[in-house]
């Protein structure tokens, strides 16, 4: 009977010290945490400066996916600058034709009279997102508000323009789509939900480019959505 006192009393003194150093380490910092994360987005896309006459039509969208390294830059490490890579799908719905000719390519606006069923561009691009990261989170809270600001460079590798109708099907790969572009983003939520905006600083087609009446457009875009960020 001695030996199984002894044995339970001994027992008991090892949970109870496995339970102090769990209790410890929850206590502690981890110096490893960070929020190193997948992203999946989805945007609605807005041409400003568009030339007169033109308007977007249908659902203008993109899709945005990657992975963002996080670096945390204070104690608590709910500060950081991420880096991260991706790939982002464009399409902008509307009514200015691009055709391709021997003298280069002609911009037109689209007669009210004439049918069409879809005339867009649409875009592939690497991007390269840099943000400035705070986070309520922990190494052991998974739901928490976040705000990411930041800039996101990117290189379009495909720039398509498209005009399809009853009678005839046009499409190219446009050269007078600037390949670089740079804007500002903004996410913001909580947990899973978060809104996200792009805003261009830079032209989507490039420098002189202008409609057949002499009117040169500067466009650039902004995308509105949400974005998930997956661990």
């Amino acid at each position: 009977m001695k030996h199984i006192v002894i044995g339970i009393l001994v027992l008991l003194g090892m949970q109870f010290g496995f339970a102090q150093e769990e209790a410890i380490q929850d206590t502690i910092p981890d110096d490893k945490y960070r929020e190193d994360q997948f992203y999946i987005g989805f945007t609605y896309n807005i041409l400003q400066n568009r030339p007169s006459g033109i308007s977007q039509n249908n659902l203008s969208n993109g899709i945005h996916i990657g992975v963002i390294r996080d670096f945390p830059i204070n104690k608590k490490r709910n500060k950081a600058i991420g880096v991260g890579l991706g790939y982002s799908y464009n399409s902008y719905f509307h009514n200015l034709k691009a055709l391709e000719t021997a003298n280069g390519i002609t911009y037109q606006e689209i007669e009210s009279s004439e049918s069409f069923k879809r005339n867009k561009y649409r875009t592939h691009e690497v991007e390269l997102p840099i943000e400035f990261r705070w986070r309520t989170s922990t190494a052991t809270d998974y739901k928490f508000w976040r705000i990411y600001g930041g800039l996101k460079f990117g290189y379009i590798f495909s720039g398509v323009s498209k005009f399809i109708s009853n009678s005839e099907k046009i499409k190219f790969q446009n050269k007078d789509i600037n390949r670089f572009q740079y804007g500002l983003t903004l996410s913001a939520g909580y947990n899973t939900w978060n809104f996200h905006l792009y805003y261009g600083l830079n032209k989507l087609f490039k420098d002189g480019t202008m409609t057949v009446d002499g009117e040169q457009f500067e466009m650039n875009t902004i995308k509105v959505g949400l974005i998930f960020y997956i661990l």
